[in-house]
């Protein structure tokens, strides 16, 4: 052992150095306790065993002062070294987050005492910590909770691992069906290739809504992630796009209703003169055709330009408390040819403008009864006439309203054909009605949203037809 092959010495395992065995701590402390005592032992034996005692008294002599020494020496021992034991289990109670445990004989007048105390103070200090950490863990996740801005966290595989109330409303699905799953899987991976602050659109409820994407790192545990933050800028949007319109119609409004006044009198002018001037049968016709297309097409475009006025100049909402039901009740009572069903809700009133809220129901419900009495077609591609029972059911349209947690939510649904393209149903003056001005839903819309609320039209999943949702915070039913 310790040669090389060929014989000679191995020089590696010669210098190798060797590991010290050190004794135990408490196996150290016992030795010295004998070691301080063995000079007194030893001349009390020499003394013992000079004195002209007989040898089984020397002998009892010995044994009780070496049984003596033993218990002093086991003695310190333990007053050495079981407060260390003490003190090393209140200190792995304070690793492990266990903050219950204290050190005893914490005192100020000797240094055992002064290391209890330290200790004592150490785990004060870390349970005070603890405790603030929890409660702001707490209220961070409460604050994250309340928000009404859609918030979600992803690790560096994308996978989702942080998702508030407001995302869980965006996406549709609770937080227990999305956690876990990557952005890919639930829509949001355009949110992740973007650059920071850049508007994209998110199809999920709302097919025209725009979203800002506030996106920055953080690390938990070391490993990276990314906070994606969503605010939905639709509505911002909509108001630079109405102060548009403003300024413009009222520069296009002057100028046409300067042309429109002139030319339609002249019109009608030249018309009564054309009767009396002109002999010719076929040239006064003709002359009389003219001016009355003139005339009809300058009714027609000041029609057009008061639609306008009308879309950009309403005034601001005059809220007063108003009771919700008795409005429902004289909506449907207004429409003649389809009687409109009221499904009764909770006893709410509201702090509204109740014209304007009346208009926009009204809106709401002409449109749906327009779209449940549109001629409808049967399997075979027939069509089958208005008001008749049919595979699609009778015309039916329905209001209704209920109170979630959040919102008010009154809901007007019809059995219609629903909508081709429901993205520009909000869009201004497009229109698939053969007399409509296509500013009937961006009127409700804006109505909708003066009062702190939104309004959206979607197709029902369950059955044929669409809704229209309009949903109002609580603070508007005083709740």
């Amino acid at each position: 052992m310790g040669s090389s092959p060929l014989g000679k010495p191995n020089p590696t395992f010669r210098n190798a150095p060797r590991k010290r065995v050190r004794l135990l701590y408490e196996r150290r402390v016992s030795l010295f306790s004998l070691f301080v005592a063995l000079p007194g032992l030893l001349v009390s034996g020499v003394f013992t065993w000079m004195q002209a005692w007989s040898l089984e008294s020397k002998v009892a002599l010995t044994f009780a002062e070496l049984f003596v020494w033993w218990l002093l020496a086991m003695a310190l021992q333990e007053q050495t070294t079981r407060p260390l034991q003490t003190l090393a289990n209140v200190i792995a109670a304070l690793r492990e987050e266990d903050y219950s445990f204290r050190a005893r004989g914490a005192a100020t007048d000797d240094a055992l005492g002064e290391l209890s105390l330290e200790v004592n103070a150490l785990a004060d200090l870390l349970a005070d910590q603890r405790i603030r950490a929890i409660e702001a863990t707490a209220l961070l996740r409460r604050v994250v909770e309340e928000i009404e801005v859609p918030l979600f966290t992803f690790d560096p595989d994308q996978v989702l691992r942080l998702v508030n109330s407001a995302g869980e409303r965006l996406l549709q699905k609770p937080a227990v069906r999305l956690l876990g799953r990557t952005a890919k899987e639930i829509g949001l991976d355009k949110c992740l290739s973007v650059e920071s602050g850049t508007l994209v659109p998110l199809r999920f409820h709302d097919p025209n809504a725009r979203w800002l994407v506030r996106r920055s790192s953080f690390r938990q545990k070391g490993v990276p992630h990314t906070l994606v933050v969503l605010s939905d800028v639709s509505r911002a949007l909509r108001e630079e796009e109405r102060g548009a319109w403003q300024r413009l119609i009222r520069v296009l409004g002057h100028e046409l209703n300067n042309s429109l006044t002139p030319i339609k009198s002249i019109a009608g002018t030249l018309n009564a003169q054309v009767a009396e001037t002109v002999t010719d049968a076929n040239a006064r016709q003709d002359f009389q055709r003219g001016l009355t297309i003139i005339g009809a097409r300058a009714d027609s475009l000041n029609r057009f330009l008061q639609a306008y006025r009308q879309l950009a100049q309403m005034p601001p909402p005059v809220c007063r408390k108003t009771a919700l039901a008795p409005i429902v009740e004289r909506v449907a009572g207004l429409e003649t040819r389809l009687r409109v069903q009221v499904a009764p809700g909770p006893d709410v009133q509201l702090m509204i403008d109740p014209d304007q809220f009346e208009q926009m129901l009204i809106n709401l419900a002409r449109n749906a009864v327009e779209a449940a009495l549109e001629p409808r077609h049967s399997e075979n591609g027939s069509q089958e006439a208005t008001n008749a029972p049919s595979s699609w059911g009778d015309p039916q349209v329905v209001l209704h309203w209920d109170l979630t947690e959040k919102e008010l939510v009154l809901t007007v649904d019809d059995n219609g054909p629903g909508f081709l393209n429901p993205s520009n149903a909000f869009v201004p003056f497009y229109t698939t009605k053969p007399a409509g001005s296509g500013i009937g839903l961006v009127l409700c819309r804006q109505i909708a949203e003066a009062h702190g609320g939104s309004i959206e039209l979607l197709n029902q999943r369950d059955k044929r037809g669409c809704r229209a949702r309009v949903m109002l915070p609580r603070s508007q039913a005083g709740l």
